[in-house]
């Protein structure tokens, strides 16, 4: 492999993790439930898009700042060389879109770290554009859904399994599955692959994302790509999200009650 096609396959993998960064789907609140312990009728596959869409707006609307730290780590083995590199980052989020990054190490190998780590912190960045993140939504208008086999009650409450093709071939969109919590309708996990193949030197390329529950709110946890590439290496980059604290936030329910207090408070014209 030449410098230039190694140059093309570690820019490919800068481009395949933006693949499954969440824009919307990322911030998700529990809304409180008034059917504990009734058994729910399950829904049809519009309805869980349709409550997957309506939640996941109202729950970023909830979420005004947090704080974080990301562990990214790259490691490429293969012809010529095997590579590695690593960066941890703190990040806080201020709402609307707003994302503060300080990097607090680096280790490894400096092209990866200047050239793959810090541009996705650029294009992560550049993806909180309010145009950017209508391209991006996880919704009807960038994805088709397809309701899989019913999975049950699983352990984890994550029971409604879609398949989600992207309707328009981009890199920053993608293709496989994902699990949607029957209570909170908030993306537990992810897999597939990108929509489009970010570089010709990559042959193929798994992405795995899975997010957990920090108080009311569900954030990125883990999220693995990994790449075949076309002569014959294997490059993995992980990312791994900890540290969180939510730094201010509020309630769905009281966002729901001040929007009321406020519409019978409003004087009213006469007649």
């Amino acid at each position: 492999m030449t410098n230039r096609g190694r140059t093309n396959v570690l820019l490919g993998l800068a481009s395949i993790a933006l693949a499954v960064v969440p824009m919307n789907a990322g911030f998700a609140e529990s809304p409180p439930s008034s059917t504990a312990g009734a058994r729910v009728a399950r829904l049809t596959v519009s309805q869980v898009v349709e409550r997957l869409v309506e939640k996941n707006a109202e729950r970023a609307n909830a979420l005004d700042s947090f704080q974080g730290r990301r562990a990214y780590q790259l490691d490429y083995v293969g012809f010529p060389e095997n590579l590695h590199a690593e960066m941890v980052v703190d990040m806080t989020f201020k709402a609307p879109a707003t994302k503060d990054f300080t990097v607090v190490s680096e280790s490894g190998n400096k092209w990866i770290v200047n050239h793959i780590f810090k541009r996705l912190l650029d294009s992560e960045q550049e993806a909180m554009a309010a145009q950017n993140r209508v391209r991006t939504a996880l919704d009807p208008q960038n994805y088709n859904f397809t309701l899989l086999a019913d999975q049950g009650n699983t352990a984890d409450g994550c029971s409604y399994v879609l398949q989600v093709e992207p309707k328009v071939p981009s890199k920053f969109l993608y293709r496989g599955r994902i699990w949607v919590d029957d209570k909170d309708f908030a993306v537990c996990r992810i897999e597939g692959e990108p929509a489009k193949n970010p570089s010709f030197w990559i042959k193929k390329t798994d992405i795995h994302h899975a997010y957990l529950k920090i108080g009311d709110f569900w954030l990125p946890a883990d999220n693995k790509s990994v790449s075949t590439i076309r002569l014959g290496g294997l490059a993995t980059l992980t990312i791994k999200y900890q540290d969180y604290k939510i730094l201010q936030g509020h309630a769905l329910n009281q966002a729901q009650a001040n929007q009321s207090s406020l519409a019978s408070t409003s004087p009213k014209s006469a007649n």
